[in-house]
């Protein structure tokens, strides 16, 4: 398995941005498709976003579309969730999850159960 590290979760007023960064400690990532999970009081965890390892595939839930946009940078082994318009509907602890997903599967999106590693965690919270 894969140790992955969130960061960037903050307290933001609605309409604000965030960035969160998703690092390998100690592997490398490009081999990897990453996602970012939202997990919100009470309620199960969700795929908000994906991106494939090596064509650049990505996937958005239809609630954060237009708005979050995922992107990786190999040379820092990072993988960022710039989330920006935040609303009232996107607090939740993110965690960032990486595994061997082809890219024909990450764009359906439907692909959680095929990621293997799991991060700790970072919290969003965002005032109306």
């Amino acid at each position: 398995q894969v140790q992955l590290v969130e960061s960037g979760g903050d307290f933001v007023q609605s309409g604000g941005s965030l960035r969160l960064s998703c690092v390998g400690d100690g592997v490398g990532l490009d081999s990897l498709a990453i996602g970012w999970f939202r997990e919100a009081p009470g309620k199960e965890r969700k795929g908000v976003s994906h991106i494939s390892a090596t064509d650049g595939t990505t996937w958005y839930s239809d609630s954060v579309k237009g708005r979050f946009a995922i992107s990786r940078d190999n040379a820092k082994n990072t993988v960022y969730l710039q989330m920006n318009k935040l609303e009232p509907n996107d607090p939740g602890t993110y965690y960032c999850a990486a595994g061997q997903i082809p890219s024909r599967l990450l764009r359906l999106g439907l692909v959680g159960a095929y990621f293997d590693s799991w991060g700790q965690g970072t919290q969003v919270t965002v005032s109306s």
